[in-house]
């Protein structure tokens, strides 16, 4: 009786240790993974004041992996390349972006912003990054959706 307690006790631990650990692997709401932007927000006083979809095959994807970003953008209606790489941190409300290098009108950009700061909203299948004016009110923000 003894042993059937101690290896139903010993099963216990063994399950309980599993989940945790399961628990700790998977990161809910991470940003880890390929997204493609759906649409772009413009923000009043009010909030949302205007809607602007993606149109004649604009495409924009990132990629975040093991604290790197990637970004790419393919507009026929704009024969400039814009592309990204760098580096990333967030945390529940707030994303992070260095950009190491990029296309040339993205280095012309990165010479006078360093970091690009956003406010962050996630969940496990979107997420929108939120840019803030200097009073912190929401100006623009890019919607995104897990491909990957």
């Amino acid at each position: 009786m003894k042993k059937l307690i101690g290896s139903v006790l010993l099963m216990f631990l063994l399950v309980s240790l599993t989940s945790i650990t399961t628990l700790k692997l998977q990161s809910p709401n991470s940003l880890e993974g390929t997204w493609e932007l759906i649409n772009r927000y413009n923000y009043d006083e009010q909030g949302v004041s205007d809607t602007l979809q993606n149109v004649n095959g604009y495409r924009q994807v990132k990629i975040y992996s093991k604290g790197k970003v990637m970004w790419t953008r393919y507009s026929p209606d704009d024969p400039v390349e814009w592309f990204g790489y760098g580096s990333y941190t967030n945390t529940q409300n707030e994303l992070e972006e260095r950009l190491e290098y990029g296309s040339a009108e993205m280095m012309k950009i990165q010479d006078t912003v360093q970091v690009f700061k956003f406010e962050l909203i996630l969940d496990d299948d979107n997420f929108s990054q939120i840019t803030l004016d200097d009073n912190g009110n929401r100006v623009y923000s890019e919607n995104y959706m897990r491909i990957d």
